[in-house]
C-alpha cells in the first residue's frame, strides 16, 4: 500500500506587542499536542488514517500495514513495515489518574532478564525507552521498546531492524507513531487490557473463512478524518 499524508502549515499573522500580550494572557487560542500519539478528542483533522478500531494509523508514504486477525476480523497483531525496519504496535487501557509505562517497562525488563536477555534503559523522544538484544532462531535481534501514556490509555511500540539501535533510522515509522490516534472509547476496562482492534468491515468479510486468518487481507485505502 502506498499512503499519503496531508500536513497543515498554517501560521499566525503578525501582531503588535500590546495585542500579543493581551492574547497571550487572556485570549490565546487553545492548541493540542504538537505530535501524537493523539487521543481521538484532540487529533488533527484532515489526515488520512486507516481505522483499526482503537488505533487509527496515519497514511505515510511507503509504510506497509501488516495485521494478523482471526476469522471474525479481530486483530491480534499490528506491525508497520518500511524497508528493513518494523514497528509493532499495541494499545492498552490505563487508569485515569496516572500512566503505566514505567511499571510495564520494568516488567518487560524483568521478563527479558529471566529469558537471559540483557536490557538497558535509555532516554528517547518519548521519555525512557528499553533497549534489548534477544536470541531468535535467526540469531541475535535488537529491540527498542517505546511507551507513551495518554488519557486512560498507553501505546507500546517495539522497533526492530536498524531503528532498534538508531532512532534516526526509524524515519517513516516514527512519523506513523507521531501521527497515531487512539480511540479509547468510554467503556470501563481493566488496567492493561488490550483495547479492541478490528479490521475494516470490507477486509473482515474477505478474511472470513480464511484458515487462521494469518496476515489478514490487504488493507483498504485510508480514510480522511
Amino acid at each position: 500500500m502506498i499512503f499519503s499524508r496531508k500536513r497543515a502549515d498554517g501560521g499566525r499573522g503578525a501582531r503588535d506587542e500590546r495585542a500579543a500580550e493581551v492574547l497571550d494572557s487572556y485570549d490565546a487560542e487553545p492548541t493540542g499536542p504538537s505530535r501524537g500519539p493523539y487521543d481521538s478528542s484532540e487529533a488533527p483533522e484532515g489526515v488520512e488514517r486507516l481505522d483499526l478500531g482503537s488505533l487509527h494509523i496515519p497514511a505515510v508514504p511507503g509504510v506497509e500495514v501488516r495485521v494478523q486477525a482471526d476469522p471474525q476480523g479481530v486483530i491480534q497483531q499490528v506491525v508497520l513495515v518500511h524497508g528493513e525496519n518494523a514497528l509493532q504496535l499495541g494499545v492498552f487501557a490505563a487508569p485515569r489518574s496516572e500512566g503505566i509505562w514505567d511499571e510495564v517497562r520494568e516488567e518487560i525488563r524483568q521478563s527479558l532478564f529471566a529469558d537471559g536477555a540483557a536490557a538497558q534503559e535509555a532516554e528517547g523522544e518519548y521519555g525512557t525507552e528499553l533497549h534489548a538484544r534477544v536470541r531468535t532462531p535467526d540469531g541475535l535481534t535488537d529491540l527498542r521498546f517505546v511507551g507513551i501514556d495518554g488519557p486512560r490509555w498507553m501505546v507500546r511500540g517495539v522497533y526492530q531492524g536498524a531503528a532498534a539501535t538508531d532512532p534516526a533510522a526509524a524515519g517513516p515509522l516514527a512519523e506513523c507513531l507521531d501521527g497515531l490516534v487512539v480511540d479509547r472509547g468510554q467503556e470501563a476496562k481493566p488496567v492493561r487490557e488490550p483495547l479492541p482492534l478490528r479490521l475494516p468491515r470490507e477486509v473482515a468479510e474477505q478474511a472470513e473463512g480464511a484458515e487462521g486468518g494469518e496476515g489478514g487481507a490487504p488493507a483498504p485505502a485510508p480514510r480522511e478524518a
